[in-house]
């Protein structure tokens, strides 16, 4: 494609760009296979391949691009894409000649409907657009805030919603799609995608990249930064920051023994190389599946290899996910389930079940929490098929179809025997491989396939995915490793207050730092002072356990300096939403609203638009 008709080209004046109808009856015509968060209408015409060219923009922060579209075959009359604050300059066919678009009132939430007319036989147009300064998927990171402080760094991250705000699509997970692209960047850096991706920089900043297997729009992945690769294995690598690149390489070595084990229980890896990117620790999640490359934030870099769960769980996501994905978000629970069953398969083969078993009771206990509170609040959201219309589907990302899911697959596992549900598993994800799936069809391909009607009266089906609540049959995992850590939190409540020694600590992992912490949630002041003598938690650069820690401390109504101190290094510094909730959470609770809003306040700026939304309303401050 020329440089001219991406950048250069006029708005036509044959094109026409009206504003549509209001923006509440368009999220009523929102209706894709009952997908209430999209505007597309794939019974009238569907995407099937896209192909992208593109320019990053740092200094006006903005990517400035034509997304030329292929249509699957029968398209009708119009094809419509979701859009939110894109600048659309132009519609034209494949010769060049204009096509008329519409472009709807703008939700907040949804962004617009850009409806394209098709004279007959259209099977392919291109939009030239740019994006917005403020496009809430774009991660525009100075120099300072990332770890080698010398260049810039862009991520984007589209799940659920957010692809429209960097791509025209059909922005749903029920619409799959090849893609191809060409990205310029300026040559001192280096862009990958979620797709076939170099590993070193060349002197044009010119990339191109390649997805043959189709996926959802919520995969679409580019970062651009100061990045450098190192392979851990044949088909597994990391990229990262000079600084960085290394501790990463060490850090997962373990990536191909876990890509092996992965293939080893439900079938060959069909996605080519499996690669982790490292990112600037304002990556609002722990990790995310675009397949071929994971993006992973930097709080997993612990120094022991203690955090590789995650990587598990984003390996598996190329199963439960990239490969069977939910056709809708109501149905999120067979993306997140499935891949929290599996990311524990995969620990149990490459660590042994006394470890799997502990990450699973940590699951377990927090679901527990999370159970209680949505109980109080708004127990329609602990069923695992969720109704998530006219909301952000961003709400339905909880330990609910995380952990909940988890325990209704392995109640399955333990009623029908591990050796039926792997052979049903490896089937279930081979025959419906690059295919959509809803709760529905799952359920009736589990009582055709693998249960049998007393079975499924056993488990309780039905109240497990359409109940509010957990079940009482629901799995209590086996945390052996826990007993020693558990008898210790319990000596130090005594009124003696006894520490567990240093010779007893010395091999704990972050996990059993975890449990012991929980134990001792409820912890006075002085037992707080007493364990930071000992151990050094505010100390600590293990972001897992800085968490933990903060979240004891300010609670308190007293807070010391040192603590308050490292609270607002540790909220100014770090993005991720796991561990910015809880933190600024406690110090509400803690009566320190204040000074919560008073960090936030610096910190704000840093955050990625999906942790600014949560905390916004948590703060009740305006955006």
């Amino acid at each position: 494609m020329r440089k001219a008709w991406i950048f250069g080209m006029a708005v036509l004046a044959a094109t026409a760009c009206k504003q549509g109808q209001e923006a509440e009856k368009a999220i009523e015509e929102m209706s894709i296979s009952g997908d209430l968060h999209s505007y597309s209408k794939p019974e009238q015409a569907k995407v099937q391949h896209l192909d992208w060219n593109a320019e990053v923009d740092f200094d006006a922060k903005v990517i400035r691009a034509m997304a030329t579209w292929t249509l699957a075959e029968g398209a009708k009359e119009q094809v419509i894409f979701d859009t939110h604050d894109l600048n659309i300059e132009s519609v034209v066919d494949e010769t060049g000649n204009p096509l008329v678009f519409e472009l709807s009132a703008r939700d907040e939430t949804f962004g617009q409907a850009l409806s394209i007319q098709l004279p007959e036989n259209t099977r392919k147009l291109s939009i030239t657009y740019t994006t917005s300064p403020t496009a809430k998927a774009l991660q525009w990171t100075a120099p300072e805030q990332t770890e080698d402080k010398v260049h810039p760094f862009l991520y984007t991250q589209s799940q659920a919603i957010l692809a429209r705000t960097w791509i025209p699509c059909q922005d749903s997970p029920g619409i799959r799609f090849t893609y191809k692209a060409e990205v310029k960047v300026d040559p001192a850096l280096l862009a990958l995608m979620s797709a076939s991706n170099p590993q070193s920089t060349n002197s044009e900043g010119i990339y191109l990249f390649d997805m043959p297997q189709p996926i959802p729009s919520y995969l679409l992945a580019l970062a651009v930064g100061d990045l450098y690769f190192k392979p851990v294995g044949p088909k597994t690598g990391v990229y990262a920051e000079a600084s960085v690149v290394d501790t990463a390489a060490y850090e997962f070595a373990d990536m191909q023994k876990m890509l092996e084990a992965a293939e080893a229980l439900y079938g060959e890896y069909q996605w080519g190389r499996y690669d982790l990117i490292v990112l600037p620790p304002s990556f609002p999640f722990g990790g995310m599946e675009n397949p071929r490359l994971t993006f992973a934030t930097p709080t997993i870099l612990a120094g022991d290899r203690s955090l590789g769960s995650l990587v598990a769980h984003e390996l598996a996501h190329s199963w439960s996910g990239n490969l069977v994905t939910n056709a809708t978000w109501n149905d999120f629970w067979l993306n997140e389930g499935f891949t929290v069953y599996f990311e524990h398969r995969i620990m149990e083969a490459v660590y042994g079940r006394d470890y799997s078993e502990m990450l699973a009771s940590l699951g377990h206990e927090g679901l527990l929490v999370e159970i209680d509170d949505f109980m109080a609040e708004n127990p329609e959201d602990t069923r695992l098929k969720i109704d998530l219309a006219g909301r952000n589907p961003d709400d339905g990302v909880t330990a609910i179809a995380y952990d909940k899911g988890y325990h209704f697959l392995r109640l399955v596992e333990e009623t029908v025997g591990r050796e039926r549900f792997d052979v049903f598993l490896k089937s279930y994800f081979s025959s419906n491989a690059f295919q959509v799936m809803d709760t529905e069809r799952f359920l009736s391909l589990l009582r055709e396939n693998l249960i049998s009607t007393e079975e499924e009266q056993k488990i309780g089906v039905e109240e497990w995915v359409y109940g509010t609540g957990l079940p009482s049959n629901a799995p209590v995992p086996d945390a052996s490793r826990f007993v020693a850590v558990d008898a210790a939190a319990l000596a130090f409540l005594e009124e003696t207050k006894v520490l567990p020694a240093a010779k007893q600590t010395e091999q704990w992992s972050t996990h059993e730092w975890l449990r012991f912490l929980s134990k001792l949630s409820d912890a006075d002041v002085e037992r707080l002072q007493l364990l930071d003598k000992q151990f050094a938690f505010t100390q600590s650069n293990n972001s897992e356990i800085v968490a933990a820690w903060l979240g004891m401390n300010l609670r308190q109504t007293a807070v010391s300096e040192a603590v308050d101190k490292k609270a607002e290094e540790f909220l100014v510094r770090v993005g991720r939403r796991k561990f910015l909730t809880p933190t600024y959470k406690s110090m509400i609770e803690g009566g320190h609203i204040e000074r919560a809003r008073e960090i936030y306040s610096k910190a704000r700026g840093g955050y990625h638009a999906v942790a600014r939304e949560t905390l916004d309303k948590l703060l009740e401050m305006e955006s």
